[in-house]
């Protein structure tokens, strides 16, 4: 009889590592890696003025790299009180997707931060701001251009 349950559970694990082996290869092969940028370029900004300005969310990375190169009036007002500012530069930030929003990670504290945020085919870039769980919500960047690049591999 231990011999006949034994036998019984050879082939049970038999057949389970087969369903296995068969749904990893079948999953493997009909599955393709999506990798998605979208690029939000031509940015205005009511406050500062930029000879270039532009969001790249590369969602595949998790991450938003913003390229900028400030006109002469706004470097200029921007050095006078900070030294170390500097015409062209690159801020990279982590992003997250939640339901229909990307999503930067939060800069600041707990009780004081801020995050910027954009919609897929929304030309506005969002920033809301919370103090101690009071949240606004503002325009940052209006673009005149978002490309979106879908690569499957």
């Amino acid at each position: 009889m231990v011999f006949l349950s034994l036998k019984k559970k050879i082939l049970m694990n038999k057949v389970v590592n087969k369903t296995i082996f068969l749904s990893l290869i079948f999953f493997n092969l009909n599955t393709s890696i999506l990798s998605e940028i979208i690029i939000f370029s031509l940015c205005m900004n009511k406050k500062d003025g930029f000879v270039k300005n532009e969001y790249i969310l590369d969602l595949d990375k998790s991450l938003m790299t913003r390229n900028f190169v400030y006109d002469k009036k706004t470097y200029k007002k921007y050095y006078t009180t900070d030294l170390s500012v500097k015409k062209k530069n690159s801020i990279e930030r982590f992003i997250y997707k939640e339901e229909n929003l990307i999503l930067t990670d939060r800069i600041g504290y707990p009780q004081f931060y801020t995050q910027l945020f954009f919609e897929k085919n929304n030309k506005n870039i969002r920033i809301k701001t919370v103090i101690n769980n009071e949240e606004a919500i503002s325009n940052l960047s209006t673009c005149k251009k978002i490309e979106i690049f879908e690569k499957e591999s």
